[in-house]
C-alpha cells in the first residue's frame, strides 16, 4: 500500500513542482537595459561604450536567472525611433510605447556621473618587454546613477547611485591585452576595468534584491545607501 501511495504521490509532486517552476518563469519581471549615458570626461569613454556597458549589465542580469531580458538588438531598434531626451528622462507615453514594442515591463537606465583616476609614482620602477614592476600605483573611482522606469506608468520605481573604486599595486602587466571586448577592450585588468565591473555587479545584485527577493537585503541596501550619503557629505565642506 505504501509503495502504491509513493508511486502515485511522487509523480504528482514532480508535476506540481514543474508547474510551479514554469509559473515562476512566466512571472519573472521583464527588463530592458538602455544604452548608458556619460556625464564625465572619462578618457576610456568613446563611441560604443554606452552600448557595451548596457550589454554587460544585460548579461549579468540574465546570468542571475531572476529576470527575463529583452535582447539588445530588439531594444536598440526601438530606441532609435524614440526620443529619450538628453537627461535620460522617459515620458509616460514614450515608456508605454517602448514596453509595447519590446515586451519590457521595466526600462533600466544608467548614467556615469563621476570618474576619477589618480596615478602616483613610487620610484624604483623597471620595465622590460612590456612588463612594468613598481614605479607607479593607480586608483580609479566610478559612480553610476541608476534609474528603473515602469513602462506602464512612466514613473521611476527604483533609483540608486552606485560607486566603486579600485587600486593597482606596483605590478603592471602591459603584455596582457584581453578585456571586456568592444570599446572597453584592454581595461579588464586595470583599476578602471575593475571598478566598472564592480558597479555592474552591484547594480545587478541590487535589482535582484529590490525587484525579486524583497527580503532582508532591502534593509541592507538602505543601510549601505545611508552610509554612502554620510560619506559623501563628510568629504565636502558645506557652508
Amino acid at each position: 500500500m505504501k509503495k502504491l501511495l509513493l508511486a502515485t504521490i511522487v509523480p504528482l509532486l514532480a508535476v506540481f513542482l514543474a508547474a510551479g517552476y514554469a509559473e515562476a518563469r512566466r512571472n519573472k519581471p521583464v527588463l530592458a537595459v538602455a544604452e548608458f549615458k556619460n556625464d564625465t570626461a572619462a578618457y576610456w569613454w568613446r563611441g560604443g561604450t554606452g552600448r557595451d556597458l548596457a550589454s554587460m549589465l544585460t548579461n549579468e542580469l540574465a546570468a542571475g536567472k531572476k529576470f527575463k531580458m529583452v535582447e539588445r538588438k530588439k531594444l536598440d531598434a526601438v530606441l532609435k525611433e524614440q526620443d529619450l531626451g538628453a537627461s535620460g528622462r522617459v515620458k509616460a507615453s514614450t515608456a508605454a510605447k517602448i514596453g509595447k514594442l519590446t515586451g519590457a515591463k521595466y526600462l533600466v537606465m544608467g548614467t556615469v556621473t563621476s570618474f576619477e583616476e589618480n596615478v602616483s609614482g613610487t620610484g624604483g620602477g623597471i620595465s622590460f618587454g612590456g612588463i612594468s614592476i613598481g614605479g607607479k600605483k593607480k586608483e580609479a573611482y566610478v559612480a553610476v546613477d541608476l534609474r528603473v522606469v515602469n513602462t506602464d506608468t512612466g514613473e521611476v520605481e527604483h533609483f540608486r547611485t552606485v560607486e566603486a573604486s579600485s587600486k593597482s599595486g606596483g605590478l603592471s602587466l602591459g603584455i596582457f591585452k584581453g578585456g571586456f571586448g568592444g570599446t572597453l577592450g584592454g581595461e579588464k585588468k586595470t583599476p578602471v576595468g575593475k571598478a566598472i565591473r564592480a558597479c555592474v555587479i552591484e547594480i545587478a545584485e541590487y535589482l535582484e534584491c529590490v525587484m525579486v527577493d524583497k527580503d532582508s537585503c532591502v534593509e541592507d541596501y538602505e543601510a549601505k545607501e545611508s552610509r554612502r550619503r554620510e560619506r559623501t557629505k563628510g568629504s565636502i565642506d558645506l557652508q
